[in-house]
């Protein structure tokens, strides 16, 4: 059984944990446990509970209402709002419940009702990302475990290389070729992938790197297949002068050539860019930047 603080709860239900409190003094939808030492602990029913209830009150019913509704009604309304339409902010719940659970059926069928609903693309930048900030949050605190954010991250790989599978019958319709590559201390993909989507949904050339790519391998595939534009992310923890020091190195080694760049770390650090290296934090400053380039016949 998990033991979660009020500030765990905060971070994982993104409902403030003085509201909590308010919930717990007044409506007593969910009551803390004590240790031995008495310090206040919630379980794992206590947080489905609280994402339940935030589910709810999200589509407009009030917290006195929910007070009185038995764990069954709840469990129902909540299951004909996964039915209907949902909003971005219960999506999320969705799937932090799904998370918490480890249960694949509940996270795929919100993914695929958001992608029926608001497409593909819409639905990885609008709800996917979100959630997967939130998660990375969580799991740097120690509130989920490494196995937990591995099996999200897995189905929502797999998700993706379906979606680009699928891209790739499609055929090239355009000059630029764009290399995308994680660096040598980065493993995480998934915004990577979601770019290699879009390239390819634009009819770029696309070389797939991966996660870890060493300088010198980097420099190989270059001389081999010229990039016109690389792409990289920086989602695992670097600090700022390593992060420029990176970038440097980068821009040092193919003099010339656009460096688009994104994810978490960069947007934190909010680096020092060398000539050329532009800041992606969107797809549409995705398409309009590599449509740009390949127009300027790849000058930027």
């Amino acid at each position: 059984m998990g033991k979660y603080s009020i500030k765990d709860l905060e971070k994982i239900s993104g409902i403030k944990a003085h509201t909590i409190r308010m919930w717990e003094r007044r409506y007593q939808l969910i009551e803390p446990q004590r240790t031995s030492t008495n310090i206040r602990f919630y379980s794992d029913c206590d947080l489905r509970r609280l994402l339940n209830v935030a589910i709810l009150n999200h589509n407009g019913i009030k917290i006195s209402h929910i007070a009185n509704f038995s764990e069954q009604e709840i469990t129902k309304r909540v299951l004909d709002l996964s039915i209907d339409g949902l909003t971005n902010n219960v999506q999320i719940e969705n799937m932090m419940v799904s998370l918490l659970e480890l249960d694949e059926i509940k996270f795929l069928n919100t993914l695929s009702k958001s992608i029926t609903r608001i497409g593909f693309a819409t639905t990885v930048e609008t709800i996917v990302f979100p959630f997967l900030e939130r998660i990375g949050l969580l799991w740097q605190s120690g509130t989920i475990n490494p196995a937990q954010e591995h099996f999200i991250s897995n189905l929502i790989i797999q998700k993706l290389y379906a979606a680009i599978d699928k891209e790739m019958q499609t055929g090239v319709r355009k000059r630029l070729r764009v290399v995308f590559f994680l660096p040598e201390f980065e493993h995480h993909e998934i915004l990577l992938l979601f770019y290699n989507l879009i390239a390819r949904k634009e009819g770029f050339q696309v070389v797939y790197l991966g996660s870890g790519v060493p300088f010198h391998d980097l420099k190989l595939v270059h001389r081999l297949r010229p990039a016109d534009i690389f792409v990289t992310s920086f989602i695992s923890a670097i600090d700022k002068q390593a992060l420029e020091n990176t970038l440097i190195d980068y821009s040092q080694m193919f003099q010339g050539i656009p460096f688009l760049i994104s994810g978490s770390q960069v947007r934190q650090h909010n680096p020092n860019l060398p000539k050329g290296f532009l800041v992606i934090d969107s797809v549409k400053t995705f398409k309009e930047t590599v449509n740009l380039i390949n127009d300027l016949d790849g000058f930027i």
